[in-house]
């Protein structure tokens, strides 16, 4: 039984060591087949970007003839003689942003001009002979040395293209691994700097390159065209909504059934397609995150972990959803938290400092990233989104209970011990803490405009962030209407729930007396229509047999659950 080698993204070393190798070698085919000269790739972290690199490398390079053994069993060594041909047959150059991450520019700077540097120590053999003159050979030792201008490193993939075709007589394949890292991790600091250096470089490697061959670029943004990749008409992007090289990064369904084939992993299918699966790109549905399931088929008997969620702080994501002013995006994730899909646009041409006054970018960052993925277009730009995965989901969960635990400084305990009352019909107990959560929560949101719906959208969130034990649904028809909310329990014994939301207009100098008359006359409205309507008779057909039917009005920012007593 083969190995994982997991962390490893370097082909021949895999296929030397006689690793576990999921084939994704039909991305070879696919590049030289589809005619493009240059293609930029935008995908998630962990998704295979840097190992697909890295077996391109190996497969085009006129260096390294022994590596044709490495693919000899691949499915790429079953296509026609003319895509077979063109192993061996280029020089290559490969080069990784992936580790620049700095907070100024000087050491940006540094780590990437120790990248090229690097670039240019492994073509030291085109310093012998006469491929390069006398100042040329300067010029190379200048960027050995970094003695160079920061110019002359901005044109250095260009010019070694120009000295790898001229010494080899054969085009250059040039590959750009994570080019949008540096960008990222200085669009606060120092982004014109980096943006401009980026353009330079890109620019020169890929425009009107005489030299080049194909050139491949992985990131997870399409970085807009004006600000790296303008001018340059022959780029064609790829991105997670596009249907091109959609099946080449994650795992398909039927490569994680031979996964859990090959390692014995006894675990229900089911289970780890809940976890791990949830991904579509372009037209290909049911893909699965190649970091987590890997990981998983390692350590299953340990149960199931948020393992790529771990890989990346995401400080950038974090920060943005718990701002005090961005209860709208709140609402929404509570909604998403709850299973339930939104419309958003997604601007393909990604600027970095419009994130800070455009808030609707978020979502096209979250996509892009892979904590939310397209469930299909509605219109030109926009799309249904939706959280991939239970994975996924659980980042969410934590960053509001977070939220809710730091910023609005409610008690953990409290947030828990609420829903357990509901699960067990404390309603009374309910009620006191939800109303405190509620109290504390509310002077975050503005509930103008359709107040009813923020209700419902805070009440299934909440639900969905405290518990697993309940399929949580809302506005779907049952018996002869629609409910608010239901709780579906896994567990048969448990309570079944149907809650009915309704809302009462606070009325100025309203006596008390008044205002508890209305509230236990919208109480007992909302209690006749879940029994009239029969919102329960879903909980029924699942067998529940215990249900409570929960109504709760509320008057303003307050929740009422229980009839409010009356003296006259």
């Amino acid at each position: 039984m083969k190995e994982l080698d997991l962390g490893n993204s370097d082909f021949k070393s895999l296929m030397e060591g006689n690793n576990y190798f999921v084939d994704k070698s039909l991305f070879i085919r696919e590049l030289i087949k589809s005619q493009k000269q240059v293609v930029l790739l935008p995908r998630p972290r962990r998704f295979g970007k840097t190992l697909n690199l890295s077996m391109l490398s190996c497969y085009f390079d006129v260096l390294q003839t022994e590596n044709e053994k490495l693919f000899s069993g691949l499915k790429i060594w079953q296509a026609e003689e003319e895509i077979k041909e063109k192993r061996g047959k280029y020089p290559v150059i490969f080069i990784s942003f992936k580790d620049v991450k700095a907070t100024d520019w000087q050491k940006c700077s540094k780590l990437i001009l120790s990248e090229i540097t690097d670039l240019y120590r492994k073509n030291k053999y085109l310093l012998i002979g006469n491929t390069l003159d006398k100042e040329e050979k300067k010029e190379f030792n200048n960027i050995l040395s970094k003695r160079a201008d920061l110019s002359d490193f901005e044109r250095s993939i260009k010019k070694l293209s120009e000295y790898l075709y001229r010494h080899h007589k054969q085009k250059v394949v040039i590959l750009i691994d994570e080019y949008d890292a540096p960008i990222q991790a200085g669009y606060k600091y120092f982004y014109s700097e980096v943006v401009s250096f980026m353009k330079n470089l890109m620019s020169g490697a890929f425009k009107d390159n005489a030299s080049l061959y194909k050139g491949v670029i992985t990131g997870i943004l399409r970085v807009s065209k004006e600000s790296i990749f303008s001018g340059l008409n022959n780029i064609s992007v790829y991105s997670v909504l596009d249907d091109h090289f959609s099946s080449q990064f994650g795992f398909t369904e039927s490569e994680v059934l031979k996964i859990v084939e090959d390692f014995n992993i006894t675990t229900d299918f089911s289970e780890i397609k809940k976890w791990y699966d949830g991904y579509k790109f372009g037209e290909t549905e049911d893909l699965y995150n190649p970091w987590s399931i890997l990981n998983y088929a390692v350590e299953f008997k340990s149960g199931f972990k948020t393992f790529w969620v771990n890989t990346s702080s995401d400080s950038l994501l974090k920060d943005r959803i718990v701002e005090r002013s961005n209860e709208a995006t709140r609402i929404l994730l509570l909604r998403l938290v709850n299973g339930e899909t939104i419309e958003k646009p997604i601007e393909e041409n990604f600027v970095f400092p419009d994130f800070d006054t455009d808030r609707e970018l978020l979502w096209t960052l979250l996509t892009f990233s892979g904590y939310l993925t397209v469930r299909k277009k509605v219109a030109r730009k926009d799309y249904e989104l939706a959280i991939p995965n239970y994975e996924v989901k659980t980042v969410f969960q934590d960053i509001i209970l977070n939220w809710l635990t730091t910023e609005v400084k409610l008690e953990r305990d409290t947030l828990k011990n609420t829903c357990r009352h509901l699960i067990n019909n404390r309603i009374p107990d309910f009620e006191k803490g939800f109303k405190q959560i509620i109290g504390d929560t509310f002077s975050y949101y503005d509930i103008g405009g359709e107040p009813e719906k923020v209700y419902q959208s805070y009440v299934l969130g909440l639900l969905a962030i405290l518990g697993d034990d309940y399929v949580i649904r809302s506005n779907r028809e049952s018996g002869d209407g629609r409910y608010d909310i239901l709780l579906i329990p896994h567990d048969r014994e448990r309570y079944g729930i149907v809650i009915e939301i309704k809302q009462l207009k606070p009325v100025a100098k309203e006596a008390e007396l008044d205002l508890c008359h209305r509230i236990n006359d919208k109480l007992q409205e909302a209690l006749d229509q879940i029994n009239r309507n029969q919102y329960y008779k879903e909980l029924m057909e699942h067998n529940v047999a215990n249900i409570i039917k929960l109504p709760i009005v509320f008057v303003g920012k307050v929740p009422y659950i229980t009839p409010n007593s009356i003296e006259s």
